[in-house]
């Protein structure tokens, strides 16, 4: 599975380590990403997302199908 939001979208960023002595390896900043049930009163069930910790904060503030809908998703978009 990809290490990616299924709302935001957003997925890993690369870049390097340098060390005092400026040698440079390559590193991987991963997303904060975690797996949730989300109810959605709506349709009156339980959806599985896995979803940023950001997103989850928006949909906190917003509600799922509102935040679905400012993205231009819809619930069969994002299901697992």
């Amino acid at each position: 599975m990809a290490r990616k939001c299924s709302i935001t979208g957003k997925k890993p960023l690369f870049g390097n380590h340098v060390s005092h002595a400026n040698n440079k390896t390559r590193r991987r900043q991963n997303p904060n990403l975690h797996t949730k049930r989300i109810y959605v009163p709506q349709i009156q069930k339980f959806v599985k997302v896995r979803i940023s910790a950001r997103a989850l904060r928006t949909i906190n503030k917003k509600g799922l199908l509102p935040f679905l809908k400012d993205e231009g998703l819809t619930l069969k978009d994002i299901t697992r």
